[in-house]
């Protein structure tokens, strides 16, 4: 039984919580009946909050940040491609010789292939981002979250990609995306450094505030979607390079995700050719 497979079978936290909070419950009820709810209801509402907290992995297993021991971190981009920004972060990230990964939506992704061509040949990887990144796709039926992240994979297994990792809209996950990931073996990859530029619309300070927060193995949350002041492109093109620069400059490396995690985000088949990245 290889790794996936194990993590599927082991109960999550949620469940073990919730098994434990039943065991509580039921012991309360031998020495005062008004103790009964309290486990109970710390239960119901650490499940009510649990989805807002991207790294908490209380549904089921997150990566948050990598394994690697190295003293680097990864640069992931969400809500893309955007055919305003995409392309100048492309050229950007090649200035500075660095491999990112790219969370697109499905939507975006058959609106503009020449930029998923172009991302892969880069040499950059792309993740699942769901469809068209509603922010409560996780609290809809199983089947529903299923089929929008088959819908993304459709997509992309158009340009050859099959993405391993998926990242949920906002990094919010629920109980019903175990289930849905359960057959695709795909793993939830969220973030532990963000910067709150709400998907590029409070993109002031963006620089500092990811660079006062950056810590070896993190994985780094950004957007290439255009700033919502268009004016604003060539601001947040300098934010990206402060960004870049400023993590050189406190020694740190910027490796593929793939490579802080141990594991492939995605694999690519070029001409009957499987690549991992």
């Amino acid at each position: 039984m290889d790794a996936i497979d194990s993590e599927n079978f082991m109960l999550s936290v949620g469940e073990q919580v919730g098994l434990v909070s039943f065991l509580i419950a039921g012991f309360m009820l031998f020495f005062d009946l008004k103790l009964f709810a309290i486990p109970l209801a710390g239960f119901i509402l650490l499940c009510m909050m649990a989805p807002f907290f991207p790294r908490f992995g209380f549904y089921l297993p997150i990566i948050s940040r990598g394994t690697s021991s190295k003293n680097a971190i990864a640069l992931t981009f969400d809500d893309g491609p955007d055919p305003m920004s995409t392309p100048q972060l492309l050229e950007l990230l090649l200035k500075y010789q660095i491999k990112a990964t790219f969370f697109v939506t499905g939507k975006k992704a058959a609106e503009h292939p020449k930029l998923i061509e172009e991302i892969l040949l880069h040499g950059h990887s792309i993740g699942n981002h769901s469809y068209v990144h509603n922010n409560l796709v996780m609290f809809k039926s199983c089947k529903s979250i299923a089929k929008d992240i088959e819908a993304t994979q459709n997509v992309l297994g158009s340009f050859g990609v099959m993405a391993l990792a998926f990242r949920p809209p906002v990094g919010i996950t629920g109980p019903r995306l175990r289930p849905a990931l359960l057959k695709s073996g795909k793993f939830i990859v969220n973030f532990s450094c963000r910067a709150f530029d709400g998907g590029n619309r409070w993109i002031k300070g963006l620089s500092k505030k990811i660079l006062k927060s950056i810590r070896p193995g993190d994985i780094v949350l950004l957007h290439d979607v255009r700033p919502h002041q268009p004016t604003l492109l060539a601001y947040w093109l300098n934010e990206i390079e402060f960004i870049i620069s400023g993590i050189k400059g406190k020694g740190l490396a910027v490796l593929p995700l793939a490579e802080m995690i141990g594991r492939p985000v995605m694999i690519i088949n070029i001409d009957g050719v499987k690549e991992e990245r």
